[in-house]
């Protein structure tokens, strides 16, 4: 019987040795690895460079709420590697959410991370969507929390009548972030018109009106 249980467990054990690997960033190979903005050098993260002070760690960047005077009526604000060069190969990173009355975080991915929120203020709509076409949605309102799974398409939508912010914690030093309807309207050079018009089963007219709401602003 122990011998019929030996390769199950050794399969159990190597499932769980590879969901360790792929669960987020690679394991730091030493103490720090503060991030060299500045090098030319293309490494998977980037080179490290060798004056470092606590600056490099540290930043305000989330104090103050973001502008909210935009289409969305949201802005995420990032504390990453690139703003806070200490946390490269740490793994980790945050941001801040904040939404106006009414203001939607529209639905996107982020390739290399889970993402977990907090709520600072308000009260927000949330979801996900599994690849079962499952959508997985709550209220959450001040202190609670929600996690979205990495790399499904998830949204959060402020449906109350004054302001609402969250803190989003993620297991990457930069997940990446792919809106939906920018990715496939707004892609430069652009996704053929016929790609969309048989994806979303509309006309071309329709496709080029929302290309033209998405284009970036020169």
């Amino acid at each position: 019987m122990a011998l019929l249980l030996l390769p199950l467990m050794n399969a159990f054990m190597l499932a769980l040795s590879f969901n360790g690997v792929v669960s987020g960033d690679p394991d730091m190979l030493q103490d720090v690895c503060v991030a060299d903005l500045t090098s030319a050098d293309k490494v998977n993260g980037y080179a490290c460079k060798t004056n470092i002070s606590a600056n490099d760690f540290f930043s305000d960047i989330l104090a103050k709420p973001g502008a909210t005077n935009n289409t969305m009526g949201s802005v995420v604000t990032g504390a990453n590697v690139q703003k806070i060069p200490g946390l490269n190969t740490l793994g980790v990173s945050l941001s801040r959410i904040d939404y106006a009355p009414g203001g939607l975080n529209p639905p996107h991915t982020h390739p290399r991370a889970t993402e977990i929120v907090f709520v600072l203020e308000g009260e927000l709509d949330v979801g996900f969507i599994t690849t079962a076409n499952a959508l997985i949605t709550k209220t959450i309102k001040k202190g609670e929390v929600f996690a979205f799974p990495r790399g499904l398409v998830h949204f959060q939508k402020n449906n109350g009548d004054v302001p609402a912010s969250v803190i989003a914690g993620f297991n990457s030093q930069l997940p990446g972030t792919q809106s939906i309807a920018a990715t496939l309207f707004a892609a430069s050079p652009p996704v053929p018109d016929h790609i969309l018009t048989k994806t979303f089963q509309v006309g071309t007219k329709e496709i080029k009106k929302i290309k033209s709401r998405l284009a970036p602003k020169k």
